[in-house]
């Protein structure tokens, strides 16, 4: 089992910059790969960006140049740095684990609201 924990969301204006982080527990297997997605109102969930346990990382085209994904494999947390903050990357924004990139295990999630 897998318990994931996301804080770092919150209001921010065009431009900012906001960090999320998303501590893990659990099978360390079933850390292997780790990652962000988002969901915005009406729209379907997406996957931002992610990372895997040797540091593989794959993003968005939509956040690629303004996100990094990162994480610290001794505290089984990861980090999604977000900057040049456009309002349409206003979601509510899921950390989410597995042993491959198909997720199995999913945070609550925090919501990001970017405005103009």
């Amino acid at each position: 089992q897998v318990h994931l924990v996301e804080s770092g969301g919150g209001l921010v204006q065009a431009g900012g910059s906001l960090r999320l982080s998303c501590a893990g527990s659990g099978s360390i297997l079933r850390l292997n790969a780790m990652g962000w997605h988002r969901q915005a109102p009406g729209k379907l969930r997406e996957l931002v960006a992610s990372v895997t346990r040797g540091g593989t990382t794959n993003y968005a085209d939509s956040v690629k140049g303004r996100f990094t994904i990162s994480r610290d494999n001794a505290k089984n947390t990861v980090y999604l740095q977000m900057n040049s903050l456009k309002p349409e990357d206003t979601a509510v924004y899921y950390c989410a684990s597995g042993r491959t990139m198909n997720f199995d295990y999913w945070g609550q999630g925090t919501q990001v609201t970017v405005s103009s």
